[in-house]
C-alpha cells in the first residue's frame, strides 16, 4: 500500500510538472551560438524568432543580416544583453563559461545542446529545438529524413568501395595566417572524411599542426582544406605555396586537393552535412555514379 502511494505521488509530480512546461511561454527572442545550430532554427520554421546569431552562423545567407553576438567561443555578455534576448542557444563549444553565467544571472535562458558528430546527439538536440519552437513533430520528421540519407550515403559507399579501396585522407584547417590544423580523431572533421567512405590518416587527439615530415610520411591521396578566411573553391597553387610541404603528396601531384565550407565542422551535424557528405564521396570514388547532382558536378 505504501509503495502505492509512492507511485501515485511520483505520478502526480511528474504530470504536474508536464503541465507547467506546457503552460510556460515559448522564448520568441533567440539568440544563437553555432552554425548547426542556426541553420536547424531555419530548417525547422524558426527564423523569425531569431535576433542575433554569431560569426559560425553564415547559412541561409539572410541569417548575415543579423545582427552579431561575435564568435561562438568568445561570447561577451554586453553585446548579447543589448538585444534583449529570452533564449541564448548553443552547443556545448559555447563559452566562455563566466559569460555564459553572467546571462543567466542577468535572466536570459540558455540552453545547450550536444555537439558530438553521431545520430543519438543530433536527435537529442532536434527534439530539445521542436520542444523550444512548439514544433515537435517537425523535428521528428525531420531527423527521421536525415537517418535515411545518412543511410543510404552508407549504402552508396559499401557498392563503391566493392571496386574501389578507400582513399587515405587528410584534412587541413586553416586559421588565418597560421598553419594550418590536421584534424585528428574524434572529431567533426574524422567523423566527416570516415562517413565519406575515406579513411583520416591521423592518430592523434583534436587538431594540431604537422611538421613536413610527417606530411610526407602520411602522404594523403587526399587532401580536405578548410580554410575560414576563404570563400568558395580553392587556389591549388595559392595554397601549395602557403603549405610547400603539400606539393611532394599525393593528393598534390594527382590534383586532388578538396575545400570544404568550415562551418560544417561547428556545432554538431547540421542541415548540409549530407550534401557535403555526397560532394566528398564522389571526389574520393571518381568512378562511381555520384549521389547527388551537386556532388556529379
Amino acid at each position: 500500500m505504501r509503495l502505492d502511494l509512492r507511485l501515485a505521488s511520483f505520478c502526480a509530480a511528474l504530470l504536474f510538472s508536464h503541465a507547467a512546461l506546457a503552460d510556460e511561454p515559448l522564448p520568441q527572442r533567440w539568440v544563437s551560438a553555432g552554425g548547426s545550430l542556426s541553420e536547424w532554427v531555419v530548417a525547422l520554421g524558426g527564423e523569425d524568432r531569431l535576433i542575433g546569431v554569431d560569426t559560425t552562423s553564415q547559412h541561409p545567407a539572410s541569417l548575415r543580416a543579423l545582427p552579431s553576438i561575435g564568435y561562438q567561443r568568445q561570447l561577451a555578455a554586453e553585446g548579447i544583453l543589448s538585444l534583449r534576448p529570452d533564449l541564448l542557444l548553443g552547443s556545448e563549444e559555447m563559452g566562455p563559461p563566466p559569460v555564459l553565467e553572467q546571462l543567466r544571472s542577468a535572466g536570459v535562458r540558455i540552453e545547450v545542446l550536444p555537439s558530438k558528430p553521431d545520430l543519438a546527439s543530433l536527435e537529442r538536440s532536434l527534439r530539445r529545438m521542436g520542444e523550444l519552437l512548439g514544433t515537435p513533430e517537425s523535428a521528428s520528421r525531420v531527423f527521421a529524413d536525415y537517418r535515411q540519407r545518412l543511410e543510404r550515403q552508407r549504402q552508396w559507399i559499401a557498392d563503391a568501395q566493392r571496386s574501389q579501396k578507400a582513399p587515405g585522407v587528410l584534412l587541413m584547417l586553416g586559421h588565418a595566417d597560421s598553419a594550418p590544423l590536421a584534424a585528428g580523431k574524434d572529431t567533426a572533421a574524422a567523423w566527416l572524411i570516415e562517413q565519406a567512405g575515406g579513411r583520416n590518416l591521423t592518430d592523434h587527439d583534436g587538431y594540431k599542426a604537422l611538421s613536413a615530415e610527417t606530411l610526407m610520411v602520411l602522404d594523403p591521396e587526399v587532401v580536405i582544406y578548410a580554410d575560414r578566411t576563404q570563400k568558395g573553391a580553392i587556389d591549388p597553387q595559392a595554397l601549395l605555396k602557403r603549405n610547400p610541404a603539400l606539393a611532394a603528396t599525393r593528393a598534390a601531384r594527382d590534383g586532388r586537393l578538396l575545400a570544404l565550407d568550415p562551418t560544417l565542422l561547428v556545432g554538431g551535424l547540421g542541415p548540409r552535412v549530407p550534401d557535403g557528405l555526397a560532394v566528398l564521396s564522389a571526389a574520393f570514388y571518381p568512378s562511381a555514379q555520384a549521389l547527388t547532382a551537386e556532388a556529379a558536378r
